[in-house]
């Protein structure tokens, strides 16, 4: 039964404590069995591995009520797979794969009446996260982690419509080569904080990271990948080493190419190319596309034909794909949609 004292139609993107948390420790060499609480608080020492050298990583996917009602959450397979390279990484112990599944059915079963009803624009955000937690002084992992998942229901990421975004070419450096761009680490987020909120003060909406080592090659944002459309509808999105691997834009590159014939192509994008693209976006969990209607690089405007007022028409197209799929409407490719028995 939903939860009745929610106005699912007003929701923000907040969090909001719900019934049950998932928690697992490691101690010993080895992952204790998990269990569900309703304590959603977290005691640890003053030394622990977390608050010393930021030994934590994280994973974010939604559950959805799909429409004829069923719960589902979409590909959380590559999110627990993504946290496993997260954890290797960061010298973490990694968190069973499967292990981490059984945690999100759990998790989204006990907290079922928080699902948001089909149609609403909202759902149930989940966080799936681990951290260092016995003390440590000298520089080293930890040796005991715990691995925690909260849920929560948000509402849209665009509240009264979708409007293009303004971004700007960063002078700050997201990654390094060889560094920790490729993982959901906690300390990559942290190190994004003084530019989103300096480039917020300027008046733009996210911040567009170049490559470290030369600086003309298209990275991605803060909180997203970025994708383009060519003026002869093709799909590009960069290639580096330095890229978190973004589930959804692994998705909406297969939509491209198996759902709407477009070619799909994952390849270095030079800065000083991206003024002859059509249309370009942000991609990533919370809103699957952010359209981009403007990019300045210190003062030169490079202004997209799909405009400043309404998402480009492929994309578009590539949303209102994704969404069908995730949300039940259209048929989805073998092994995206993961059912959780209410």
């Amino acid at each position: 039964m939903l939860n009745e004292t929610i106005d699912w139609g007003n929701l923000g993107f907040a969090y909001q404590k719900t019934d049950k948390r998932f928690v697992a420790n490691f101690k010993n060499g080895a992952w204790e069995e998990g269990y569900l609480t309703e304590d959603n608080t977290v005691t640890l020492h003053e030394s622990a591995g977390v608050f010393q050298y930021a030994q934590t990583c994280f994973e974010g996917l939604k559950a959805y009520r799909t429409a004829d009602n069923r719960i589902v959450c979409f590909r959380p397979d590559l999110n627990a797979q993504r946290m496993a390279d997260s954890c290797r990484r960061l010298r973490m112990p990694v968190f069973p794969e499967d292990k981490f599944i059984e945690a999100v059915k759990a998790v989204v079963k006990a907290n079922a009446d928080w699902v948001p009803p089909y149609g609403s624009g909202a759902s149930l955000y989940i966080r799936p996260y681990m951290m260092g937690t016995d003390a440590v002084i000298g520089v080293k992992p930890a040796t005991e982690y715990q691995f925690r998942m909260f849920v929560t229901p948000v509402g849209p990421y665009f509240k009264g419509g979708v409007k293009p975004l303004t971004l700007r070419i960063s002078d700050y450096d997201r990654a390094a080569p060889n560094g920790t761009g490729h993982i959901k680490a906690g300390l990559n987020y942290a190190m994004s904080l003084f530019a989103i909120v300096d480039a917020h003060e300027q008046g733009f909406d996210e911040n567009v990271y170049l490559d470290s080592g030369s600086r003309t090659y298209i990275e991605e944002t803060g909180g997203a990948n970025i994708l383009f459309v060519t003026k002869d509808n093709k799909i590009l999105t960069p290639k580096s080493g330095t890229i978190l691997p973004s589930i959804t834009r692994r998705s909406l590159m297969q939509v491209a190419a198996d759902y709407l014939g477009l070619e799909a192509e994952e390849r270095p994008i030079r800065l000083d190319e991206i003024d002859q693209f059509a249309e370009c976006g942000l991609c990533g969990t919370a809103a699957v596309i952010s359209p981009v209607g403007k990019i300045v690089d210190h003062g030169r405007e490079i202004c997209f034909p799909s405009g400043m007022t309404d998402m480009g028409k492929t994309t578009k197209k590539l949303y209102d794909t994704l969404r069908g799929i995730q949300m039940g409407t259209i048929e989805a490719p073998e092994g995206w949609i993961c059912e959780i028995e209410a």
